[in-house]
């Protein structure tokens, strides 16, 4: 059973113009797999593997959406604080022209 102060969660706000697409999923799993924790992301009912492109790209969360995001491990909440960063900060994507 694992420990509290080992988890972390955080709501956060898709804001990008295009959602979640492959670029920002790959950006996110890039970012994700530079943490040791696992990470998931629950939406809709589904719940994704936060380093693996495919379970990302599938969430086909659109603009507005609302995540879920969960971080278990030695550096959770680390994890949690970056990506959520990331998140709100629409991937750095829009600035790219998508």
């Amino acid at each position: 059973m694992e420990n509290d102060a080992g988890i972390a969660r955080r709501q956060v706000e898709i804001v990008n113009t295009y959602g979640l697409h492959l670029r920002p999923s790959s950006k996110f799993v890039k970012l994700a797999s530079s943490f040791q924790s696992k990470v998931w992301v629950h939406y809709g009912g589904s719940k994704a593997n936060g380093k693996s492109v495919l379970d990302m790209t599938s969430l086909a969360a659109e603009r507005g959406t609302m995540l879920d995001l969960e971080a278990r491990g030695p550096d959770a909440e680390q994890a949690i604080a970056a990506l959520a960063e990331l998140v709100a900060a629409g991937f750095h994507m829009d600035e790219e022209g998508a």
